[in-house]
């Protein structure tokens, strides 16, 4: 661990927060439907779309509505990944003449992206046609960074209303999303990452003769625009099988650093569109402390450990830590910062390997993920996340003091609580339920790079990977099998929507509620005393539910390293 290490970490925390309050407010407005910069351009663009689209932007919906239209929307653009898929040998855009992807496979991409999971059981650039990275997965790459988004305001207005029915109209969230907020940062987004040597091209892949005579085919597409998006958004799927670790994916140390901090920048932004939304910006602060607690931890945890390395390295002289599955341009500190990101962010784009990390380093994205997107968490998702552990600390404190439980003017009561736990319990059932299916079975075994611990841990992470709709992998398990693909859609599809419906019933709940002034008796909620609390309710969840099973994997193999085993 370096000087200069600790820098780029605070440097980043201090640029992540910096663009916390401008981002909430310009987000503030654009869901309020107030009027922005943008708006003499986009304006009439999106009262276009309205028209088009028979949308009434003045009439808003019922909670239970809003999320019908959303899993209605999501149906489509299943159909759309799916059949650009399978029909992709016929489509135009196709330079390498890829051939149709297999149904299961087809069938795994679809569910992973309009999860915004982005699970990626295969190549990008030897499987996938121009058109289908294109009109396939960064189209909806948008629209599912879009739905968390609009997910989470919808669940602050909960907050924010009083004796209210509706939620807001999903159909012009989703719209004022794409077009206000992602659309225009993409766009110059990808305009820095081409001046930083990412490709942006519809011409075929290039042949070069390498200096001993041979031949190669080079990679290329339009890159830059997805990776934009992926990042942004915190879809995280790449053009390139090496994701973020391909250099024509990840250029140089400075796209490395801005893809970083746009994985974090509309997350944490959200924090401070509640606090705008409640009507006091330290409810919002509070939350991103909490956030920050949870993210320095880890940080600090993973670059510990891999800068540290293992005992066998030490034993063999090699004390400059642990560079296995790492990019030397990136080295140690930013692939450690980049790994704890992506998985605080349910992003899922990687730089480097994680299952080259030690068994300590491995073990922060793991638990990351499996605390359930909470810490700054996918977009949009991070925050209704978090707010269902806001929910359920609420309620252990007012155990605590004997008073009805209430948040920034909020009872919080049995139904409130009941839909928390549901949507929280969804997690551990697919994560630790099919890794016990999967470590059993033949078919599952089978896909195991290693033995032991580690193997556990491959299957172990690829599970919460997908239920967490991270999309990153420990990179050692097999995935494209017909079992791996339709288990991992399963946990992809319950992961994200089966947490978001009790999600929503909380907030058609909380919107019909009146308001209520704090008092004497009201546990304050901008405080250390506050922060303190969630981060405990957090870690005792976690550690209560996933222990046992870090204990098979990860820790059990940092105490056999530490005996000289290695696996």
């Amino acid at each position: 661990m370096t000087v200069i290490g600790w820098f780029q970490i605070i440097l980043y925390c201090a640029i992540v927060v910096a663009l916390t309050k401008p981002l909430g407010w310009y987000m503030t407005r654009v869901f309020n439907g107030e009027r922005t910069f943008l708006s003499p351009v986009l304006r009439p663009i999106e009262a276009g779309i309205y028209w088009m689209s028979g949308v009434d932007e003045k009439r808003e919906q019922h909670w239970l509505t809003y999320t019908v239209a959303m899993l209605l929307f999501h149906v489509g653009g299943f159909l759309i990944i799916y059949g650009v898929m399978r029909l992709q040998a016929m489509l135009p855009f196709n330079p390498a003449d890829q051939s149709a992807v297999a149904p299961d496979l087809s069938f795994n991409t679809a569910v992973s992206f309009i999860t915004n999971t982005n699970w990626q059981n295969y190549g990008g650039e030897s499987t996938l046609s121009y058109l289908t990275q294109m009109v396939g997965l960064t189209h909806q790459n948008f629209l599912s960074a879009a739905t968390g988004i609009v997910l989470a305001v919808a669940l602050i207005r909960g907050f924010a209303r009083a004796s209210m029915r509706t939620v807001g109209n999903f159909w012009v969230d989703v719209t004022r999303c794409t077009l206000y907020v992602l659309l225009p940062i993409c766009i110059v987004y990808t305009l820095f990452l081409v001046w930083q040597g990412m490709p942006q091209t519809l011409g075929p892949y290039i042949e070069a003769t390498t200096l001993e005579g041979a031949k190669q085919t080079i990679a290329v597409g339009p890159v830059a625009s997805q990776v934009a998006i992926k990042m942004l958004g915190t879809n995280g799927g790449g053009f390139f099988n090496a994701n973020a670790a391909h250099p024509f994916e990840n250029p140089t140390a400075l796209s490395n650093f801005v893809q970083m901090l746009s994985i974090f920048v509309l997350g944490a932004a959200l924090t401070n569109v509640f606090g705008r939304m409640v009507g006091n910006q330290r409810q919002g602060w509070a939350i991103l402390a909490v956030m920050g607690v949870l993210f320095v931890a880890g940080v600090g945890v993973c670059y510990w450990a891999e800068a540290n390395g293992t005992s066998t390295m030490h034993a063999l002289g090699l004390t400059g830590g642990n560079m296995e599955g790492k990019e030397v341009r990136f080295g140690i500190v930013a692939s450690s910062l980049f790994a704890v990101v992506t998985t605080a962010a349910s992003c899922g784009a990687v730089n480097a390997m994680h299952d080259s990390f030690t068994a300590l380093g491995g073990m922060i994205p793991l638990i990351n993920i499996e605390l359930g997107e909470i810490i700054v968490g996918g977009v949009g998702a991070g925050m209704y996340g978090m707010l269902l552990f806001v929910i359920l600390a609420i309620f252990v404190a007012g155990l605590m003091v004997g008073r009805t439980p209430e948040y920034v003017g909020k009872k919080i009561e049995a139904r409130e609580v009941k839909m928390a736990m549901l949507a929280i319990l969804i997690l551990p059932l697919m994560i630790l339920g099919w890794s016990a299916v999967a470590v059993v079975l033949p078919t599952g075994v089978a896909s195991m790079a290693n033995a032991g611990p580690h193997g556990f841990s491959e299957v172990l992470y690829a599970y919460s990977s997908q239920t967490g709709n991270n999309g990153s992998a420990f990179a050692g398990l097999t995935g494209n099998t017909l079992f791996y693909n339709l288990t991992g859609a399963s946990a992809m599809f319950v992961g994200r929507f089966l947490m978001i419906v009790p999600a929503m019933a909380i907030a058609g709940s909380l919107a019909a509620k009146k308001s209520i002034p704090p008092s004497m008796g009201t546990f304050p909620t901008t405080g250390g005393l506050f922060v303190g609390l969630v981060v405990g309710v957090i870690l005792i969840m976690g550690g209560l539910t996933f222990f046992p099973a870090l204990a098979l994997g990860p820790i059990v193999e940092q105490l056999a390293m530490n005996a000289g085993n290695v696996f």
